[in-house]
């Protein structure tokens, strides 16, 4: 479909694939409108009763590409990026994750290798998640001095104990497929996720598609409620963090492989 994401239907599955392996499927602006077309498109096929999401290569996806950090990148994004699109309670940004919520049947990510920053909120997008054992998955917007904003507040806000959360947030830790299962993260390990999700994507194909739209409907609106707001109050923090000189150091610091140097917040 695009140079970003493969898109194949048949049989009445949609199968979306992160097609940049050379990069690890690393998230640059083109896949952030790549994501936001797909969502537009598969939204409205009536055809289409469940999507199965995974990466080319050997990973799912290793998070923003770098490139992003650079010239007039995330930081000089702006606000209108950072603003609610005109046909979604979610940014630019946060699309990408928040697609999966807004399509109206069930997605179903297939992880392998690492899921990483914006990488793993696109799987949380999902409605259910199998990955290997040694797949590899972290909440990494710290290590580049941001915070997670691509509608992790809505994704994980029933899907992982608050604490947990927090903890893997804070530190950024690189966490297996078996520690991701047990925190809530995933839901459940598979030799070959991928497979597994077709199956399950087949099995889904043969129940009422009526009642399954009505089910994630149902779930979502019970669950998730006021979308709105938890998705601005996280574009409003990353702009108060963003762009500022601790965010920069964060970056500079690992792209130099040192440790940083950060000033004290200032009230």
């Amino acid at each position: 479909m695009t140079a970003r994401l493969h898109v194949e239907i048949e049989d009445h599955i949609a199968t979306v694939r992160l097609d940049r392996p050379d990069k690890n499927n690393a998230i640059d602006f083109a896949m952030f409108d790549a994501f936001i077309e797909t969502g537009r498109l598969l939204s409205t096929d009536r055809s289409v009763r469940a999507v199965v999401l995974h990466g080319a290569g050997n990973h799912f996806c290793a998070g923003i590409d770098l490139s992003a950090f650079q010239g007039e990148g995330i930081g000089a994004a702006g606000s209108g990026r950072m603003d609610a699109r005109e046909d979604s309670d979610a940014n630019f940004f946060q699309s990408a994750a928040r697609v999966w919520q807004e399509i109206p049947v069930p997605v179903i990510a297939a992880i392998h290798g690492a899921a990483f920053g914006g990488g793993l909120q696109i799987a949380l997008g999902a409605d259910i998640r199998y990955a290997t054992a040694d797949a590899q998955l972290s909440v990494m917007e710290i290590k580049w001095g941001i915070i997670p904003d691509m509608a992790i507040s809505i994704s994980g806000h029933h899907t992982v104990a608050i604490d947990r959360l927090k903890e893997l947030a804070f530190t950024g830790r690189v966490i297996s497929g078996v520690e991701a299962l047990a925190s809530g993260l995933i839901t459940d390990l598979k030799d070959d996720p991928y497979r597994a999700a077709v199956d399950l994507a087949r099995d889904i194909c043969n129940r009422s598609p009526d009642a399954i739209r009505a089910i994630k409907k149902l779930f979502d609106d019970s669950w998730r409620s006021a979308p709105r707001e938890f998705l601005r109050r996280e574009a409003e923090l990353q702009m108060g963090v963003m762009g500022g000189r601790n965010h920069m150091e964060a970056v500079m610091a690992n792209l130099e492989k040192r440790l940083p140097n950060f000033d004290d917040p200032v009230p």
